[in-house]
């Protein structure tokens, strides 16, 4: 992503059907983009037909979610650490 348009890129990225989470991060990718879609077909076109046109995004690599489990955070009392 070309960083000088981050802000532009995040807010096109939320226009898109699909689009839940949208995540800054560290290291080898700039964000990370949580989407939903029915099925290979409809997330192709998400990807080839709408977050690849946003001017901005210079690549993009899929990744399909094949299980999820997950941990319930256990409770801080404010104050800690």
């Amino acid at each position: 992503m070309d960083t000088k348009k981050r802000d532009h890129v995040m807010e096109e990225l939320f226009k898109i059907d699909g689009v839940r989470e949208v995540a800054e991060v560290t290291g080898r990718f700039d964000i990370l983009v949580t989407m939903y879609s029915k099925s290979l077909d409809q997330m192709h076109k998400m990807v080839s037909e709408h977050i690849g046109r946003i001017d901005g995004i210079q690549s993009s690599e899929s990744f399909i979610e094949m299980k999820s489990r997950q941990k319930e955070i256990p409770y801080m009392p404010s104050g800690e650490k």
